[in-house]
């Protein structure tokens, strides 16, 4: 299974996964211009997608959705509380893709994909992240969260590879210039993962993970270069068999020659 971060952070975010035989998109949250240049500029095929899967209704992950859903011929899957907020803000569409309501804890099956939606903590209707399976490996994607639950832990421990957010450096967010109402957004419960409460998962993390990319990085709040080296001082000795990554806010078609290998 191979994955690739096309977009991540504030601005936008989308991933493409793909077994060679079928492929998933996970988030939407670029113009449908731009995320088909990407797939394609990766190596991607937008023929093999099975369906385009939403984490939550926020418009750095659903601002394409429906248009690239609609040009590739594509089912939008999520929650029932994801896609009623969704169609809140599209009600002049005239004609909506079709839209399939999943459940949390409650696998499904996509193209040559084993999907299980898992609750995560952030302010939106009913936000998820996905377990995704194929070939008998297992790719977590977690981007929006404000906390760990023990139910998380579990399914990233399962895994062989994660996205995990690793949103701000709380230094940088205590002193840089967002206002102090939005400041404790984001470290609420219901906010975004700091590099250190990343790197803490990373830490206590057991079994089969073998690759972590860390994404959803905030331009203002945080550097890849802070991200990684927080998380790489929590791993330690696990740094010799553990493939860390990190996608950058600066993600543009120039840099998505390489997909990651799960």
């Amino acid at each position: 299974m191979e994955c690739t971060v096309l977009a991540s952070g504030s601005t936008g975010n989308c991933i493409y996964i793909s077994n060679g035989r079928s492929a998933l998109i996970i988030d939407a949250g670029l113009s449908k211009k731009e995320m088909l240049a990407r797939i394609e500029a990766s190596g991607g095929d937008p023929g093999l997608v099975d369906a385009i899967l939403l984490t939550h209704e926020h418009t750095d992950h659903v601002r394409g959705a429906d248009a690239l859903a609609r040009s590739l011929g594509l089912p939008l899957i999520g929650t029932g509380g994801t896609l009623t907020a969704f169609r809140s803000t599209r009600q002049a569409i005239k004609k909506p893709p079709e839209q399939t309501c999943c459940k949390k804890g409650v696998t499904f099956t996509t193209g040559d994909f084993e999907v299980t939606p898992f609750a995560v903590s952030h302010d939106a209707a009913e936000p998820c992240g996905y377990a995704v399976k194929s070939d008998g490996l297992l790719l977590s994607i977690m981007t929006d969260t404000g906390i760990i639950t023990t139910e998380m832990m579990e399914i990233l421990a399962r895994s062989d590879g994660i996205v995990l957010e690793s949103n701000h450096c709380p230094d940088m967010l205590s002193t840089g210039p967002y206002p102090e109402y939005l400041k404790r957004r984001i470290r609420s419960r219901t906010g975004h993962l700091s590099n250190t409460m990343a790197a803490e998962c990373l830490r206590d993390l057991h079994g089969s993970l073998h690759t972590v990319i860390l994404s959803h990085l905030s331009e203002v709040n945080n550097t890849p270069a802070r991200a990684f080296a927080s998380s790489q001082e929590a791993l330690g000795l696990d740094m010799s068999y553990i493939d860390l990554y990190v996608a950058s806010p600066d993600i543009d078609c120039s840099c998505l020659s390489q997909t990651i290998k799960i």
